[in-house]
């Protein structure tokens, strides 16, 4: 009963991620991944804490990937040194994730959610008039 239950939740949840990602425009793709990347840092705190080593590289390494996609989406040419700046921070947080998973280290983490969560809230704060429309 209770894997059956999960397994709804589960499917549930992609269901509700794939509509809000075919309803997203490019902004808010962009705050998908940051959403998800902290959801997978935050899952990795947990898993730390509860000692579940393996979940806990597997949500770390999720979260990498994420940040990894948000620095290859950066467009350095228009962005400058904003994108620049981006991609170095981005760098930083996958060395530090990386470091909280070699050493079950939890202090990297919350460093790495605590800089998350601003680039995040700086994105979420553009005006709607400011954001960039892309071609479709």
């Amino acid at each position: 009963m209770y894997a059956a239950k999960r397994n709804l939740a589960d499917q549930y949840r992609r269901t509700g991620i794939s509509s809000r990602v075919a309803e997203a425009d490019p902004h808010q793709l962009i705050a998908l991944l940051f959403e998800s990347a902290g959801q997978r840092i935050r899952r990795a705190q947990a898993c730390l804490d509860q000692g579940d080593v393996a979940q806990k590289g597997k949500a770390i390494g999720e979260a990498c990937a994420i940040l990894g996609h948000l620095s290859g989406s950066l467009d350095h040419e228009a962005g400058g040194q904003v994108a620049s700046n981006l991609a170095s921070l981005y760098d930083y947080i996958i060395r530090r994730l990386t470091e909280a998973n070699l050493h079950n280290d939890p202090a990297p983490l919350r460093e790495s959610l605590d800089l998350l969560v601003e680039i995040e809230s700086a994105w979420n704060s553009i005006p709607q008039a400011q954001r960039v429309a892309m071609p479709s």
